[in-house]
């Protein structure tokens, strides 16, 4: 496979949906923007209420609906450009930052009453996902959800490329979705990175912070035929430097940029759409992941679009939304204007137009970074790529803790000092033993990446963070908290405390979520986007944990990591115990209970013997299973 064509999409944005909610801008005009003060942030007690929401007629069904509009109006389009597609082979690759997080916040509500939460679904990360998808009613393979953070739907639609190149699937339904809620609000607010002036400014000297958007992007990806439009290059990288701030270097970022690239065949560079927070230290980092992946003087000169400064940072659709600007910009020959006021920062040059100029745009770059150093990028434009021969995926060595270490003892594991080991949630500090007992067993794993599953995510620290936001209000929640309410804060700590700089991200599909990491990391391994990845299955079975598990899944607190490398013995001289075969996670096949969920799923690797299979499910309608090959 040499390039993936973006044969349908649905959009929904501030601006409006489909193309409009990507519009790169009309000719001579300034940029559109669509942020406006938020009558619920104001209401919530945030002390800088902006936001840019979509059509209330939307939004009022939060995140499901906007999801669920963006979905349908890609399958409708689809219905009419390709007839027959749904007897085709059909997955759905997801990512989301939030999930359902607004009813998260009243089941939390209720289980802290000592209440029954009677719907369980609704407050997951996957419930939105999970209803959007049934409302298609066909059977879906793969069916993956990425909780990247930011980067979530960069991620969704580069695995997307990686399954169809593994000739797993026909077509890719690929995107991301998001709402805005106070929660969300109230924890970038305590971290200082939301604008006063609700105006963002991004590469520009009188920035002041970002403004947070909701939406949802879902692109219909097959393999290329002939001319077009087409996704040309995906690469990912982590920074493993810091939680929430990035590489200052920009590294990573500029080493996802120069993998994208060099798979689409180093194309001349019209468009850069910036990941543009406009926040001080990102904006100074991705200019320099720009100049390392350009040059210096090419980054000064490709055109930059912040898109984010028009439609607010719209997390988990931020990148799929972002991309498809750059579509837009391509088929209308455009130069898209930059929102913002002031002069160009020096730290950050970038080329930012006042107004949209006509343009011969042919091929852009869109950047994506994310909560926990993890760094995405993709190439767009006509032409093709480098062509890749998938290789195998081997499974070396497993480990399995019930438990977390001694602080102290995994703070010298990880070389990180206590204080900062101290401050994790449970869930963090359970993968990081994990990963601590197979480092100890396979040596150190260098540049290799690391893709967490968890059925349930970070929901036992979301309640702690709810609880504290009812009591105390917007302004009373805890900045040292926040971070770890994002799943993706699992793969960055353990990314940072073993150097693990390859492609990073977190997954959480249901109950079959150590699976999904299992297979996404297989499938980066064989498309050669990284030589080892590590898997950790983690799940902390606490209350609100057990609360909203389905009947008969006994969940319990514990990890599985599992190393997974490109050749068939390491470089320690481990031999693979076997070799990853068919994968098949299928959403849409009437499933019961089943008796192991979780992080469980894997254990049968962590065990002595032969294992020719590991499957996990997910009731009412998933199931996963990964063959594999003894060698």
């Amino acid at each position: 496979m040499t390039a993936v064509a973006i044969v349908a999409f649905g959009a929904v944005s501030a601006l409006g949906d489909h193309w409009a909610a990507v519009h790169a801008g009309s000719l001579g005009a300034p940029a559109a923007v669509a942020i406006e003060r938020d009558p619920e942030l104001l209401a919530a007690g945030l002390g800088r209420p902006f936001a840019a929401r979509v059509h209330r007629s939307i939004n009022g069904g939060g995140a499901e609906a906007i999801l669920s509009k963006a979905l349908a109006d890609c399958a409708t389009e689809l219905d009419g450009l390709r007839p027959g597609w749904r007897a085709e082979r059909v997955g759905l690759i997801l990512g989301t930052a939030c999930g359902g997080m607004r009813e998260a916040q009243s089941a939390f509500e209720l289980l802290e009453r000592g209440e029954r939460v009677d719907d369980i679904e609704a407050p997951t990360y996957f419930g939105p996902m999970a209803r959007a998808a049934r409302r298609l009613g066909m059977a879906l393979d793969p069916s993956l959800l990425v909780l990247g953070a930011c980067a979530s739907s960069s991620l969704a639609i580069g695995l997307a490329m990686r399954f169809l190149q593994r000739d797993a699937c026909d077509l890719v339904l690929a995107g991301g979705f998001d709402e805005v809620t106070d929660f969300v609000a109230a924890g970038f607010e305590s971290l200082r990175a939301i604008s006063a002036s609700g105006r963002p400014s991004p590469f520009r000297v009188e920035r002041d912070g970002m403004v947070l958007g909701e939406g949802a992007a879902v692109v219909a990806l097959c393999r290329a035929k002939g001319e077009g439009v087409a996704l040309r290059g995906f690469g990912a990288a982590s920074d493993a430097v810091h939680l929430t701030a990035p590489d200052r270097e920009g590294r990573a970022l500029g080493r996802a940029a120069k993998a994208a690239l060099e798979q689409a065949g180093r194309p001349p560079i019209d468009l850069v759409s910036a990941h543009a927070t406009a926040t001080p230290m990102n904006d100074a980092a991705e200019f320099a992941a720009l100049a390392q992946a350009l040059g210096p003087d090419e980054a000064r000169r490709v055109i930059v679009h912040p898109f984010k400064a028009q439609v607010g940072h719209t997390m988990g659709a931020a990148g799929a939304l972002e991309l498809l600007a750059c579509v837009d910009a391509i088929r209308r020959g455009v130069s898209p204007a930059a929102a913002g006021r002031g002069a160009i920062d020096p730290a950050a040059p970038a080329h930012l137009l006042d107004v949209t100029l006509r343009g011969a745009t042919r091929t852009a770059l869109k950047l994506s970074s994310a909560f926990g150093g993890s760094n995405a990028a993709i190439v767009v434009g006509a032409g093709s790529g480098e062509a890749r021969k998938m290789r195998p995926a081997f499974v070396h060595a497993a480990a399995y803790v019930e438990r977390e270490r001694d602080v102290e003892a995994l703070a010298i594991a990880c070389h990180l000092p206590i204080d900062r080991v101290a401050r994790t949630d449970g869930l963090v500090r359970l993968a990081l033993s994990a990963v601590a007992e197979l480092q100890a067993a396979c040596g150190p794993f260098g540049e290799a990446g690391i893709v967490v599953g968890t059925a349930l995510g970070t929901v036992e620290t979301n309640a702690v963070f709810a609880s504290r936001l009812r009591q105390r209000g917007a302004t009373g929640v805890e900045p040292r908290r926040f971070p770890y309410t994002s799943p993706n804060a699992v793969a960055g700590e353990c990314s940072i405390g073993f150097g693990m700089t390859g492609p990073s991200f977190s997954t959480g599909g249901g109950m079959h979520a150590a699976l999904e990491a299992f297979a996404a990391a297989a499938i980066l391994i064989e498309a050669g986007d990284a030589e080892q990845m590590v898997v950790v299955a983690v799940d902390e079975g606490g209350g609100v944990s057990r609360a909203l598990s389905p009947a008969g899944v006994d969940l319990r607190s514990g990890a599985v990591a599992v190393l997974l490398t490109a050749r068939s013995e390491t470089s320690a001289g481990g031999r693979a115990r076997a070799r990853v075969g068919a994968i098949t996670l299928r959403r849409g096949i009437a499933v019961t209970a089943a008796s192991i969920g979780g992080h469980r799923s894997l254990l049968p690797l962590a065990a002595p013997g032969v294992v020719t299979e590991i499957v996990g499910s997910s009731p009412p309608d998933v199931l996963a299973r990964v063959a594999l090959e003894p060698v």
